[in-house]
């Protein structure tokens, strides 16, 4: 083997090498901060669910009425989640449920909607998201209240038709530089109350039984 086949050969393995290794070091960093990220978007719900509902509003421990959710197309969730039903002298009053919005900017956009028996939106609010820093961020309660907008809003409330950013014809602003991040987060909302729609005697029979089994 000539000098060039050497070298060539030689950088060949280096770069093998490397990637290798580069593999490793991803692999290990993800190991070490999932857990992490996953209580982090614990706390956020968490908090977010007092946010959404304030205690006035209910007179029950939402942790201890909370049902699982399966993956639905509307909710936008690939994989089991929980909601939480809001109750008032045991009848039920609200329920707090998980959606996805797939189309962010820069990827999944998680959210929590709030939503009265009658329909009405009670508060939204977003529990994890990657969106650009200064633009699509503004979904975020601590960069702007952009999405305290959609608390009374329902299926009739506006409109079918204006249930989009305005910028397609719809009654909700989008951002300066940033219409995807909106578009994407009106379309989930719309789409939870669509499933609240569907399923809400389910859904608060299953808050009544998890209510009853914590009253014993």
């Amino acid at each position: 083997m000539n000098v060039i086949g050497i070298a060539i050969t030689r950088n060949s393995l280096l770069l093998g090498v490397f990637a290798t290794l580069t593999v490793g070091v991803i692999a290990v960093t993800y190991a070490l901060t999932k857990d992490r990220i996953a209580d982090q978007i614990r706390e956020a719900e968490a908090k977010a669910l007092y946010e959404i509902l304030p205690e006035e509003s209910h007179d029950n421990d939402l942790l201890k009425t909370a049902i699982s959710i399966t993956p639905n197309e509307d909710l936008g969730n690939e994989k089991p989640a929980q909601g939480y039903v809001a109750f008032q002298q045991q009848q039920p009053s609200a329920i707090i449920l998980p959606a996805t919005a797939p189309d962010g900017y820069n990827g999944r956009i998680l959210l929590l909607v709030g939503i009265y028996a009658d329909g009405t939106l009670s508060g939204v609010r977003v529990i994890s998201h990657k969106e650009t820093p200064g633009l699509g961020d503004a979904i975020d309660t601590k960069v702007s209240d952009w999405i305290l907008g959609f608390a009374g809003k329902s299926l009739t409330n506006p409109n079918q038709a204006k249930w989009a950013v305005k910028k397609d014809g719809g009654d909700f602003d989008q951002f300066t530089g940033a219409t995807i991040t909106p578009r994407a987060v009106v379309g989930a909302v719309k789409r939870t109350l669509d499933y609240f729609n569907k399923h809400q005697d389910t859904l608060f029979q299953q808050g009544l039984q998890q209510l009853r089994t914590h009253d014993g």
